[in-house]
């Protein structure tokens, strides 16, 4: 428990990195839904131009309607979490604002000129605009999320692997934004991130319409979304096994301290067990009750069995702390796992029973978040794991803190804290209220769409205005 009387900058320091931490895990929630949501809209989109079957229409009507929320809640996030780079942590601008503000900046320019600009078509211009312009609004909507995607992810890897750069007075200049772009790391973070963000979506969409099956909605709209969602986390998740590896390998490489957080490895080592589960002691630097599989751990990082793995002691005072690191990391491969199994159980049933049975049902209910877990998960290993820098090498996180007084802190951070709880609340609330009310609007649509159908079929003359309608 924190304790006010203690060293006031210490304690500034650690309120400061619990309140980033607090914003951007609530902040990453909603982009990493909305990077890959965004192009299923477009394939959406593109189905119905294709083959005009009301279905396509009706579930881009449902999901673009969600894929605003989002996007309205992940921008108000994300303003309120650029404030910190000035509030609580002055000496990163102060130090890398040549690098960061620029592709910052970059960043906020594709969110706004693309993503803001043209979704106001995607959610109003369906009977106002061509359905070839409603199509270009949707693509260039997901053009902006993912390039503002990748200037946050590039600014991060090259925190985590920096160059193109010169210090000169203790200010980074950029000396080549070729290589500050595209630093060693940046491609494996980029790619990884995209995969992680169709994965979260996919079992976003798959959640949500298993909840509207599973409360009686048996029209096609939420049985084809569930099957296309499985359908991308089946493909998705072995691609992103293969990405992770690349990304892991391009780590030990760049950051070895970081892998030995991550393995829980004290000595240095060839053949390095893998730790399926242990308790690190950073005080002792062992590890207790360790569950271990022989040489697995150096076959996977450095694809040989007896290869050698760094140990945490050779980076003594250099490494990130262990235990945060080291069970976020097997938090994400525990979740990872269990979703390849549930979008491979779930595309079994659907190509060989033709039916999603109950049971799966539930399990895709409860799992509706599980791309969330698992993404923040992996950001911690990321974030806390480049630790103790800001900047690996260049800036270390304790040297860019503010010197704001710790109550002021504590007072931002619970206002955070009780904001954030109440938005995640009414967010999810707003979700499962939606798929209610989608139950019975399309069934409305259906009716009247019957009816018309109906009076078309009674009166052969009058199919003009059966069209029109």
């Amino acid at each position: 428990m924190l304790d006010i009387a203690a060293d006031p900058n210490e304690l500034s320091f650690m309120l400061s990195r619990i309140q980033f931490a607090l914003n951007i895990s609530f902040h990453i929630l909603f982009p990493t839904i909305n990077i890959a949501l965004c192009w299923m809209l477009l394939f959406f989109k593109v189905r119905f131009n294709q083959t005009q079957d009301e279905t396509w229409q009706r579930i881009y009507r449902f999901w673009v309607r969600i894929f605003a929320l989002t996007f309205a809640i992940g921008v108000v996030t994300g303003i309120a979490m650029s404030f910190q780079f000035g509030t609580n942590w002055p000496g990163y601008m102060e130090t890398v604002g040549n690098v960061a503000g620029p592709l910052l900046g970059y960043e906020v320019l594709t969110a706004f000129f693309l993503e803001a600009s043209f979704l106001s078509i995607m959610l109003f211009g369906s009977e106002r605009v061509s359905a070839r312009v409603h199509t270009i609004a949707t693509l260039l909507v997901a053009i902006g999320t993912t390039m503002s995607a990748f200037w946050i992810i590039a600014l991060d890897s090259w925190m985590q692997t920096p160059q193109g750069y010169e210090m000169i007075d203790g200010v980074a200049y950029v000396t080549s934004w070729t290589e500050v772009i595209f630093n060693p790391s940046m491609p494996y973070r980029v790619t990884h991130m995209l995969l992680a963000s169709g994965l979260t979506a996919a079992f976003f969409v798959a959640g949500i319409s298993a909840y509207r099956i599973y409360q009686g909605d048996n029209k096609s709209s939420a049985k084809v979304a569930l099957k296309f969602a499985m359908a991308v986390a089946a493909i998705t998740i072995p691609i992103q096994i293969f990405v992770g590896d690349l990304h892991g390998l391009n780590t030990l490489k760049h950051q070895p301290a970081k892998i030995a957080a991550m393995e829980g490895a004290w000595q240095t080592e060839k053949g390095l067990p893998l730790l399926l589960f242990a308790i690190p002691d950073e005080k002792a630097r062992e590890n207790h009750v360790e569950i271990a599989i022989p040489n697995l751990a150096s076959l996977i990082l450095t694809h040989d069995i007896n290869g050698e793995v760094k140990g945490l002691n050779e980076f003594i005072g250099e490494h990130p702390p262990v235990a945060p690191v080291f069970f976020s990391f097997r938090i994400m491969i525990a979740v990872g796992l269990l979703m390849l199994l549930a979008s491979w159980l779930g595309c079994y049933f659907f190509i060989y029973k033709k039916q999603f049975p109950t049971w799966l049902l539930k399990s895709t209910i409860v799992m509706t978040f599980s791309g969330w877990v698992a993404t923040i998960a992996g950001w911690y290993v990321t974030e806390i794991g480049r630790q103790p820098y800001l900047v690996s090498g260049l800036l270390r996180t304790r040297d860019a803190v503010t010197d704001t007084p710790p109550e002021n802190i504590m007072i931002t951070l619970t206002i955070y804290a009780i904001v954030y709880a109440f938005v995640l609340f009414a967010y999810i609330s707003t979700l499962f209220v939606m798929a209610h009310r989608a139950i019975n609007l399309e069934q409305k649509e259906l009716t009247l769409s019957d009816m018309q159908n109906e009076k078309l079929l009674e009166d052969p003359n009058n199919a003009s205005t059966g069209s029109a309608l």
